[in-house]
């Protein structure tokens, strides 16, 4: 856990209401130990300016600061669209100051509404548990003590503070999905972000306690080799078959994202004695000497070109 009394922490500001507020709480908890740094994307003609809007502020009340920009990484695929691009640097060179500025967290400003967002619009892809956990408060080295604060407490604390937060269009810009869905979510006062943030927690807590019963599973009933992975699956529930069959795929090829319907139709097909492929890796049924069942995952061998 974060130690408030020894710890430092960056705070990474971009210069809006949510991350100004989250600067000003981190300066007065954490004091010196609270140092702070603005990613620079450049992607928008502004971007510049705001960093410096930020360091200003931070100049006047003695918080270290940084500006941090990079290339933005290539597209790869059609799975790395700009905002993934873009989330992906950010926490790249966040992470890699911290460590130079002898930091152990990295705090962001994510807040209940925010969760709220991230909830719906994961219910609306059909995500499973690991989805609807959404915005954990600890991720590795990344915290974020905002998630029980509304977006509209934040901007009233910086506003009281004097202070004018930076306003990002694309916040508003209707080519944006979370955007559009703030926009719909606006009106809708019966939806109670807390209580909301109070299920995904427990969904997290939940995801924990799956994955770690996955790990004692697979000790039991998986088998890891360099040409192939073996699996048992027994009369195990179908969630924990699902999460030890995409634990032998990936350690057959540790470069495929897997998961969602894709990883259900391969379990279902195994399930039904089928053969099965799911990226590069081959998926059959065979049957051990005493009539058990055994799933055996191996690489496909390349398909001939020509």
């Amino acid at each position: 856990m974060c130690d408030v009394a020894r710890d430092r922490v960056l705070v990474a500001v971009s210069g809006g209401a949510d991350s100004m507020a989250l600067l000003l709480l981190g300066h007065t908890a954490l004091g010196e130990r609270c140092v702070a740094a603005t990613v620079d994307h450049g992607l928008r003609p502004d971007s510049a300016a705001e960093a410096r809007l930020v360091a200003a502020v931070c100049a006047q009340r003695g918080i270290s600061h940084a500006i941090l920009t990079d290339a933005l990484p290539e597209r790869v695929g059609k799975t790395a669209n700009l905002s993934a691009r873009a989330r992906a640097l950010r926490y790249r060179l966040l992470e890699a100051h911290a460590r130079e500025v002898g930091a152990r967290f990295v705090a962001t400003a994510h807040h209940a509404d925010d969760q709220l967002e991230t909830v719906v619009m994961r219910l609306n892809r059909g995500s499973g548990v690991s989805g609807l956990a959404a915005i954990r408060e600890r991720g590795g080295p990344i915290i974020r003590p905002l998630l029980q604060w509304r977006h509209s407490e934040l901007a009233a604390l910086v506003a009281a503070c004097g202070i004018t937060a930076v306003n990002d269009p694309s916040n508003r810009d209707d080519r944006f999905d979370r955007a559009r869905l703030r926009k719909a979510l606006a009106g809708a006062d019966w939806l109670d972000p807390l209580a909301v943030g109070v299920s995904a927690a427990a969904l997290g807590d939940a995801e924990e306690a799956l994955e770690w019963s996955v790990r004692k599973l697979s000790e039991r009933f998986c088998r890891f080799h360099d040409r192939f992975a073996t699996f048992c699956p027994l009369d195990l529930p179908f969630e924990l078959r699902r999460r030890l069959v995409r634990r032998c795929i990936t350690h057959m090829d540790p470069t495929l994202d897997i998961g969602g319907p894709a990883l259900v139709r391969t379990v279902r097909a195994l399930e039904c004695g089928a053969r099965a492929q799911l990226g590069g890796v081959d998926c059959v049924v065979d049957a051990l000497s005493g009539g058990e069942v055994v799933w055996i995952f191996t690489r496909a061998p390349p398909r001939r070109s020509g």
